[in-house]
């Protein structure tokens, strides 16, 4: 048996300079457009404040709730259009200066993880704002290797193209170049070991799961459908969020009579939040806290800044009927539609623990500081919703957080075991 290609070298270092030469004109119109929406977000806090003490007072307000009237609407009203004129000569100025001034446009600037690491985190919190007002910072979904998008001739003419394709599919707030973690990446490893060719998603985290599972599905069909050499299996290693967007992508794809579930191989879900995590519930009950009161009801717009993505997390949201005609910041039931795994293919689920040894209280509190233990093996105490990981294709590893994941030998090894010899 011919051993497997080493990986080629990482890719290439930050360019010189520091952080800001990494920055290109396009991002600084994006920073430009978040700085106007971000002064008008605050003044219509204040102006509802404004309003509330009003209120109080027995003084009328505007014709919408949380406005003012009068002298003091049109104080207000001012502050809006001067702010959208600002922002209008600001897109316009730079647009216009963008083709003339220089910008680190080549290879380096682009794949430079600090950059990347800052519009990851950014489309997590904001990235369904970002993309409807097509802000330059808005990630494209996409596939890469080494921080470059994936050029399938390129790969062939090098030798590196395996029938052996191994996607990665990172969660919230991150990007592919973050897979590498303590000197270690799942994927190079895999590589090596196996002699998987490893391919990474990147995508905007805060769009709804549903609406990132379409265009992954759409966008493994092409992939394989292109694919140089005979596919022999195409597997997953999916991290947080990545696993409800692959359960979605993968549902989705079979709905829409795809070519790629056909040859789709094992799936690992690392950490995913399949029933959901308590930090956006928690961030639902601050919202429903803050507006119990006139004058903290303003105050409930900084809560709905968080994006689609993370208000998906609270259940665990993989189809459009989870969330579609519904306000993703009022309900806190679980509405979901039951969605097994993918039928005929083998599933896997690690998952982790801060507590250091097994007992029913930790199994039931203890997770791996984002996502709860039960909720990352599938298990629900409705058996509709069970997720129905068989014992032999789960994981529970104690002492370890939910980044750790992404490094730790333990995983490593068990992704290797499972990988080689994949059953259903």
């Amino acid at each position: 048996m011919t051993a497997p290609k080493p990986p080629p070298a990482a890719g290439p270092p930050p360019p010189p300079g520091g952080v800001l030469r990494q920055w290109r004109m396009a991002d600084l119109r994006g920073a430009a457009r978040l700085a106007t929406q971000a002064t008008q977000g605050v003044t219509h806090i204040v102006e509802g404040i404004h309003q509330s003490v009003l209120g109080t007072l027995g003084l009328p307000g505007g014709t919408e709730p949380g406005r003012t009237r009068g002298l003091t609407g049109l104080v207000y009203r001012g502050i809006y259009g001067a702010t959208g004129l600002v922002d209008a000569a600001l897109q316009g100025a730079l647009l216009r200066l963008e083709p003339w001034l220089p910008s680190p446009q080549d290879a380096a600037a682009k794949a430079a993880p600090q950059r990347q690491a800052v519009l990851a985190a950014l489309n997590g919190v904001m990235g369904d704002r970002l993309a409807q007002d097509a802000n330059p910072l808005a990630i494209p979904m996409g596939l890469y290797q080494h921080g470059q998008p994936l050029d399938v001739a390129a790969l062939h003419a090098r030798g590196g193209a395996t029938g052996k394709v191994l996607l990665l599919v990172h969660g919230l707030c991150m990007n592919d170049l973050q897979w590498q973690r303590a000197g270690h990446d799942h994927g190079q490893h895999l590589a090596r070991a196996l002699g998987y060719t490893p391919v990474y998603v990147r995508y905007n985290s805060g769009l709804h799961t549903s609406v990132n599972g379409r265009a992954l599905a759409g966008l493994i069909d092409t992939l394989l459908a292109d694919w140089p050499v005979p596919v022999q299996t195409c597997a997953v290693l999916a991290h947080s969020m990545g696993g409800l967007v692959v359960r979605s992508a993968c549902h989705q794809g079979r709905q829409a009579g795809q070519h790629w579930p056909q040859q789709l191989g094992p799936i690992v879900f690392l950490g995913t939040p399949h029933h959901g995590a308590p930090l956006e519930r928690a961030g639902h009950w601050l919202q429903l806290l803050l507006g119990s009161t006139p004058y903290s009801r303003p105050l409930v717009r900084l809560g709905q800044l968080r994006s689609a993505g993370i208000t998906d997390l609270r259940h665990g949201h993989v189809l459009d009927a989870d969330w579609q005609g519904r306000s993703r910041f009022q309900s806190g039931a679980d509405l979901r539609q039951p969605l097994p795994l993918p039928e005929g293919v083998a599933c896997y689920a690690i998952a982790a623990t801060l507590a250091r040894q097994r007992s029913p209280l930790a199994e039931r509190l203890v997770g791996d500081g984002l996502v709860p233990l039960r909720s990352a093996l599938g298990l629900h105490d409705d058996p509709a919703r069970t997720l129905a990981f068989t014992p032999d294709h789960q994981r529970v590893l104690h002492g370890l957080g939910h980044l750790a994941l992404l490094s730790d030998a333990r995983v490593a090894r068990q992704l290797v075991q499972w990988l080689a010899t994949p059953g259903i």
